[in-house]
C-alpha cells in the first residue's frame, strides 16, 4: 500500500542540521508517509547521517542538467521515486512539530488546496540573524500578504520552499520542479505554475507546524539573501532606498516618534520576539538595504553563488539560462 505522503528532503552538505530534521520527521504520527533524502553531491557526512535513520530512503541526485539549479534537480529526483498522494518538499534545516504532517494534510484537504505552503518560525541566534531576518520577513509579509496569496484573484502568489505540500497529481499537471528547473527562486515559480494551471494555492505563517534556522553566521546570511532578494522584490533598488530612508527618518525624529512606531509595527508583523524586533528596528534596515542592493548588483551582473556553485546567466530574454559551475572551495552548508 502506498504511503499517503512522500516527504522529500534535498540535502547538500547538511550535516549540521539534517539529523534534527529527520528525527522530527520520523516521529510524525497520524498519517502514513515515506521519507526520501536526496543527496545533492555532498562532501560531508550528510549521506551517512541520512542512512543512519531506519526507514529513510537515501538517493543520489543525478548529474546536473545544463541550465538547471541544483535544488530543482534534487527535487525532481525525489519526486520521480515518490509514491505518495501528497508530496512534501522540505529543507534539511527544518524541524517539524509533533503531528504537524497529518495536520497539514488535513488543512490542505479542508481548504481544497493543491499547494499548501507554510512560512516557518524563524530561529535566530547570532547578532546578524537577529537584525536582518525580522526586516527581511517583514518586507516579505508586506510584498506577499498571506491573505492575498490565498486569493486567486489578487494577482499575488508565492510559496516558501522550506515547506511546500502538494497533491502529487496536481504537481505533475503543473509541470513540477522540472517546469521551473532554471529558476533560482523555485518556490515562488512553482506557486505561479500552480496558479496558472488553475490549482489552488494556500499560504500562511506556520509556526504551529515547522521552524527553521536558515543561516548560522553573517557569511551565510549575506550569500543566501544575495541570491534571493532581488528576485523577491520587483523594484529592488527602490525598496532598499525606501526602507533605509524610513529607518533614518525614524532615528532623526525620535522626539516625535511617529515614524519609529510605524517602523516597529511593520517589523513586528514578522512574528519575532520583542527583543529581536527591537534589535532589528535599531540596526536592521541599513543592513537589509545593503543586502538588497548587493543582490540587485549580482543579478545585474548575471552571476549568483550558492552552495559551492556559481550560476552564470546568459542573456536572451525568455530563454535565459542559469549555468552552474562548481567552485574550488569548501562547500557551504546552508539552505
Amino acid at each position: 500500500m502506498n504511503p499517503e505522503v512522500s516527504v522529500i528532503v534535498p540535502a547538500r552538505n547538511e550535516e549540521a542540521c539534517l539529523g534534527e530534521c529527520l528525527r522530527s520527521l520520523v516521529a510524525q504520527t497520524g498519517v502514513s508517509f515515506e521519507i526520501i533524502v536526496v543527496d545533492d553531491g555532498s562532501a560531508d557526512r550528510t549521506r551517512e547521517i541520512a542512512e543512519s535513520f531506519a526507514g529513510v530512503r537515501v538517493i543520489a541526485a543525478p548529474a546536473l542538467p545544463s541550465g538547471w539549479t541544483g535544488k530543482n534537480n534534487a527535487m525532481v529526483a525525489g519526486a520521480v521515486v515518490a509514491r505518495g498522494e501528497w508530496l512534501l518538499f522540505t529543507d534539511a534545516d527544518t524541524v517539524h512539530l509533533p503531528g504537524s504532517l497529518a495536520r497539514a494534510v488535513e488543512e490542505a484537504e479542508r481548504e481544497h488546496a493543491d499547494l499548501l505552503s507554510y512560512s516557518p518560525e524563524q530561529v535566530v541566534v547570532t547578532f546578524a540573524e537577529r537584525v536582518v531576518m525580522p526586516v527581511v520577513f517583514a518586507e516579505l509579509a508586506a510584498e506577499y500578504p498571506p491573505a492575498k496569496v490565498r486569493d486567486a484573484n489578487s494577482g499575488i502568489v508565492a510559496a516558501n520552499g522550506q515547506y511546500i505540500l502538494v497533491r502529487h497529481a496536481a504537481y505533475e499537471a503543473a509541470g513540477g520542479h522540472a517546469g521551473v528547473a532554471r529558476e533560482i527562486l523555485e518556490d515562488v515559480a512553482l506557486a505561479k505554475a500552480f496558479r496558472r494551471a488553475g490549482f489552488r494555492v494556500y499560504f500562511r505563517y506556520g509556526a504551529d507546524a515547522v521552524r527553521t534556522r536558515m543561516y548560522r553566521n553573517w557569511a551565510q546570511v549575506r550569500e543566501g539573501w544575495t541570491k534571493n532578494l532581488a528576485l523577491l522584490f520587483p523594484q529592488a533598488a527602490s525598496r532598499a532606498l525606501l526602507v533605509f530612508m524610513w529607518w533614518l527618518f525614524a532615528w532623526l525624529t525620535l522626539p516625535a516618534p511617529i515614524a519609529a512606531i510605524a517602523l516597529f509595527i511593520r517589523i513586528r508583523a514578522a512574528n519575532f520576539r520583542m527583543g529581536t524586533t527591537l534589535a532589528a528596528m535599531a540596526f536592521g534596515p541599513p543592513v537589509f538595504a545593503y543586502l538588497v542592493l548587493r543582490s540587485w548588483r549580482q543579478h545585474a551582473m548575471r552571476t549568483v553563488s550558492w552552495k559551492g556553485r556559481t550560476y552564470s546567466q546568459a542573456s536572451g530574454g525568455a530563454s535565459e539560462i542559469w549555468t552552474p559551475r562548481t567552485e574550488n572551495r569548501e562547500l557551504r552548508t546552508e539552505n
